[in-house]
């Protein structure tokens, strides 16, 4: 797999990226002819180097959500409530599987109707559902449901439950939500939006000079003529995937907080101060906006005290697994021990060749603790990423994972001793499930009068 140069991590401009990218590719497939034929040879050349060595993991944690370990879960909340944790949002996701547009602004009460989720669900699965097979699995319907897009819900959980969790521990609410950092992940198209949607929703309470955003750069493919790679500027944009999110964070006036009374008041952080910032945090946690079980629970502080308890080990990644279901076996990003690093590590689904969905038997569940995170940003200033490929539409892209990084820094993985399903809004298929989450979160106790209360600042 064609590993970045460490000018594939320049971004405060793009030129340096691309020019990075046609130089990767120039020197890592000069002997293919044509873009096809790169396609062709697409798995063989994403494929994990010493696949067929692959064993079972051997290292997995096994988190213990009843042990009464009180002692961990109140550090847990104490880093909360100081603001020691930083809390990374991924919303720039293009969402094409869902076939909805934008997931952050995705409005479920307003544009989904139960035969327009039939519909959908029908042409994903190329089998009818009717609207009454679907209205079967609803607990409520989705008019029925708070006009609060995905984006907004995602926000307006955290707050909830910081808000919460200071009522708990005595302490000040307004206080507690200001001491906390947070860094939103958007697409360029959607950044007028969400900005106007923070002023709107009065930053849900956060203080505005401590939210970064960064918006994720989106990419035409690179096109081959008479042996030379060149950035077509007439093929598809394209994001490259969440490694490439994660390296852009390492460039200069990449991160950016809008410090004015208006959307354009911007001030853009150098990469020392971004630097520095990291220092600060004794963890920093990377979700998902299409999760679905944080829509009941943003805060998982039994995961958080063992994150900070490896961090005291020195490990800088620690990423949760789950077990694969044997009877509806999941694609995935693999756990496997390594016999040649003698570790487990994790290995992304296209790197996988021809192993079968049923032969995976742990699964990333694509949430991770980054303990002490200016060290991964380190390394992954210095170093990049593998640069994974993928051949769309007859161009080619790169795709860099965010879970390489545990092949950068020490990484613990672990599963949970009652563990759950992944439960993501990744496609139409998820929708009644995404529904019936939105009710449930609809009917906390406090939950609406607090999006009230939000709303009207």
């Amino acid at each position: 797999m064609p590993q970045a140069s460490k000018a594939a991590t320049e971004l405060g401009t793009l030129e340096p990226y691309i020019s990075a990218c046609i130089a990767l590719a120039q020197e890592k497939l000069h002997r293919f002819s044509s873009i096809a034929d790169i396609a062709a040879r697409e798995k063989d050349l994403n494929r994990y180097p010493r696949l067929a060595l692959l064993e079972e993991p051997r290292q997995i944690l096994v988190l213990k959500e009843n042990d009464g370990d009180s002692g961990r879960l109140a550090r847990a909340r104490a880093a909360v409530v100081r603001g020691e944790v930083l809390f990374e949002h991924a919303a720039a996701g293009e969402g094409t599987r869902l076939m909805l547009g934008s997931k952050y602004f995705l409005d479920i009460a307003q544009e989904i109707t139960v035969a327009r989720a039939a519909h959908l669900m029908s042409q994903e699965a190329g089998r009818l559902w009717s609207p009454e097979d679907v209205a079967a699995q609803l607990e409520r319907l989705p008019g029925e449901l708070l006009p609060i897009t995905l984006g907004s819900r995602h926000m307006l959980q955290m707050a909830f439950d910081l808000e919460n969790l200071a009522r708990e521990l005595g302490e000040s609410p307004r206080e507690v939500l200001a001491r906390q950092h947070l860094l939103i992940i958007i697409g360029r198209e959607m950044l007028a939006h969400i900005e106007k949607d923070f002023y709107q929703w009065h930053f849900y309470g956060f203080n505005p000079a401590q939210v970064y955003f960064m918006v994720q750069e989106s990419f035409h493919g690179l096109n081959l003529e008479a042996g030379n790679f060149f950035y077509d500027v007439n093929s598809p944009r394209r994001l490259h995937n969440h490694g490439q999110m994660v390296m852009q964070q390492t460039a200069s006036r990449q991160l950016f907080t809008l410090v004015g009374a208006h959307p354009w008041e911007t001030r853009f952080h150098s990469r020392p101060e971004v630097a520095d910032w990291l220092q600060g945090f004794a963890d920093k946690i990377s979700y998902n906006i299409e999760d679905l079980d944080y829509l009941t629970g943003s805060l998982d502080f039994h995961g958080l005290g063992l994150a900070l308890e490896l961090g005291d080990q020195g490990y800088n990644m620690v990423m949760e697994v789950s077990a694969n279901n044997p009877a509806k076996p999941q694609k995935g990003g693999m756990l496997a021990w390594d016999p040649e690093l003698k570790r487990d590590v994790m290995i992304e689904s296209f790197q996988l060749g021809d192993i079968e969905n049923r032969d995976i038997k742990f699964l990333n569940r694509n949430f991770n603790h980054y303990p002490s995170p200016s060290v991964c940003w380190g390394r992954i200033k210095e170093q990049g990423l593998p640069m994974p490929i993928a051949v769309k539409e007859g161009f080619l892209y790169f795709q860099p994972v965010q879970g390489d990084i545990n092949f950068l820094v020490k990484t613990a993985f672990f599963r949970r001793q009652e563990m759950r399903p992944i439960r993501n809004l990744k496609s139409p298929a998820a929708l009644p499930l995404a529904i019936n989450r939105m009710y449930a979160q609809d009917c906390q106790p406090g939950f609406k009068e607090f999006a009230q209360q939000c709303h009207q600042g």
